[in-house]
């Protein structure tokens, strides 16, 4: 791949695209603070936007900046490196507009330029977004709001963008689990994420019975002689020593034509969900996570009024 320069200092390189040091992803670990965003080098930059949107899938230039560039006050920058990613032979990327705004996502030849740099955690079936883009079902707005959900965590400091898995299956014994995201937390504790603008409430209560059937799920593989057994999400998130409960999951309310407003949505949510002391359930609305910061109280808890917690303050599952 081809450097262009953008117009900030040149400095060394970090680990990924265009480095010659790739690094290795580690479970359980949460990535290092990313270059501080004065001192990125074009090709940097045009790395990281690569890399962001192979684990993101799709996301528009503002979000980029938020993510890579927060104290830009443009995304003059961000368009730049799209615009060299773009100009690759092949395209490393590719958009699609819609109501004058571009949605950007990798190209087959983006995601395996992506995957070699080394940055990006192991999964299977990674795609790129260009359906999702294009789509006229909402796909492109239940992406977006993942990403402003992310954006969230990194600019509170309790996840980096990298430490995000998007649509990662996991197996129970009712077929796989697929959570619209899974988060690394800053502590080592990780979470489930689930973004809803338009399912049925009872399809949202079958996607909770089946994080209550992965619970049980019995892991991949020979397993060890030396110990004993372990369920999958044990052997994915409870560490080494098994001190980590099972993740919570997260349910974050977005906004949709046609529907009911979200914190509407919520509480019919709350009605009709049973209580499950197996796994912990919190609730938000999009516009509450970006207003107040995803440090702030405000997960509401399944099964514990209506009173809204910060995400370390949650229970613990028995």
């Amino acid at each position: 791949m081809s450097v262009v320069a953008d117009q900030t200092p040149d400095s060394p390189a970090p680990a990924g695209c265009n480095s010659s040091t790739p690094s290795t992803y580690v479970p359980g670990a949460a990535s290092r603070p990313r270059k501080a965003a004065a001192t990125k080098a074009g090709a940097d930059l045009r790395g990281e936007v690569l890399l962001a949107l192979a684990q993101l899938r799709l996301a528009t230039p503002r979000q980029l900046k938020a993510l890579l560039l927060p104290h830009q006050q443009d995304t003059d920058h961000v368009r730049r490196a799209l615009r060299n990613l773009l100009d690759e032979s092949p395209a490393l990327v590719g958009r699609t507009h819609r109501a004058q705004q571009s949605y950007w996502y990798c190209t087959p030849a983006g995601l395996a330029e992506a995957a070699a740099s080394g940055e990006l955690a192991p999964t299977t079936g990674r795609t790129t977004g260009k359906r999702i883009a294009a789509s006229k079902t909402g796909l492109r707005e239940h992406g977006l709001a993942l990403v402003d959900t992310v954006i969230t965590f990194h600019q509170a400091e309790m996840a980096d963008h990298a430490d995000w898995r998007v649509e990662d299956a996991h197996p129970t014994p009712a077929g796989n689990l697929v959570p619209d995201g899974v988060v690394l937390l800053a502590d080592g504790s990780s979470a489930f994420v689930e973004i809803d603008r338009t399912l049925s409430y009872a399809r949202l209560l079958a996607k909770l019975e089946r994080y209550d059937a992965y619970r049980n799920a019995p892991a991949s593989g020979r397993g060890n002689a030396a110990r004993a057994p372990r369920s999958h999400w044990q052997e994915t998130y409870a560490g080494r020593s098994l001190e980590r409960s099972f993740p919570p999951v997260l349910f974050v309310f977005a906004p949709a034509p046609r529907r009911a407003a979200p914190d509407t949505r919520e509480a019919a949510f709350h009605d009709r969900a049973r209580p499950n002391w197996r796994i912990t359930v919190a609730t938000t609305t999009l516009h509450q996570l970006t207003r107040d910061g995803a440090d702030r109280p405000v997960w509401r808890v399944v099964g514990h009024g209506e009173g809204r917690r910060a995400l370390t303050a949650l229970p613990k599952p028995q």
